[in-house]
């Protein structure tokens, strides 16, 4: 094989008869070859897979063929190599650990801003907080330029992070927000956690970092996005870092 078709997404939307759902989506997803992971839960579902053109469609297909996926929508990416060694469907009950079963992200969605609006914004040096909710290890491969470190090392000790950054300082909770994270999917439940602690004009990157990379490259970003695979990190042109440039933040 001369390339491996990587994708990355998820949704958000209430889900029943789970046990089923992991036992058909592992034999569609092994019969097309991939590797990765899929994780169901009540909350939705979340996709980081990869493999061969045809295998990576039959997936798409089958998932959107149900009607709470005929919109689900995945960030795709190439890569020389395969990125993951094998191959995981899982019932959990988060498809993102924050553990506040209150945040539900398909009754109560972040407001959102694209990339390109980002890019605007940025261009236009308007007054915007970048909060990164990702991982300090995440971080230190690159971030934007200016970005806020939240000073977390797993997610769900963001709930209580916040809350310190705000007493840091008293004005942070009129400011104008962004956070963002590698796809967007922990800003999901970041965004409206910020709004029910008083954080006012909070938004969250549509897509993540990885969005912002296919639709403006490496604009006010410096550095590179660690991934959750063999890649490592990814450079804004979607591109696999060499092993050596690992960390050079």
């Amino acid at each position: 094989m001369s390339e491996f078709i990587n994708i990355a997404g998820y949704k958000f939307v209430a889900l029943a008869d789970l046990p089923a759902r992991v036992t058909a989506t592992r034999a569609v997803a092994a019969a097309g070859g991939l590797t990765g992971t899929v994780i169901y839960a009540p909350e939705g579902i979340n996709i980081f897979v990869a493999g061969a053109r045809a295998g990576v469609d039959a997936l798409l297909a089958y998932l959107r063929a149900m009607p709470e996926f005929a919109d689900l929508q995945v960030k795709e990416s190439v890569s020389a190599t395969q990125p993951y060694r094998r191959l995981f469907i899982k019932l959990k009950s988060e498809i993102i650990r924050l553990n506040r079963p209150d945040i539900n992200p398909a009754l109560t969605p972040a407001s959102r801003v694209t990339a390109k609006e980002l890019a605007q914004w940025l261009d236009e040096k308007r007054e915007v907080v970048l909060l990164d909710t990702r991982n300090e290890f995440e971080i230190d491969h690159g971030t934007f330029s200016g970005a806020v470190r939240i000073g977390i090392d797993h997610f769900p000790r963001f709930d209580a992070r916040v809350t310190d950054w705000a007493s840091s300082d008293s004005t942070l909770k009129d400011k104008t927000i962004v956070t963002f994270c590698t796809g967007g999917i922990r800003c999901e439940k970041a965004a409206p956690l910020m709004k029910e602690k008083g954080f006012k004009n909070v938004f969250q990157l549509d897509g993540g970092i990885l969005k912002y990379f296919e639709e403006c490259g490496g604009a006010h970003y410096e550095g590179d996005c660690f991934v959750f695979d063999e890649r490592i990190a990814v450079d804004c042109a979607l591109n696999s870092v060499p092993a050596a440039a690992h960390g050079k933040l």
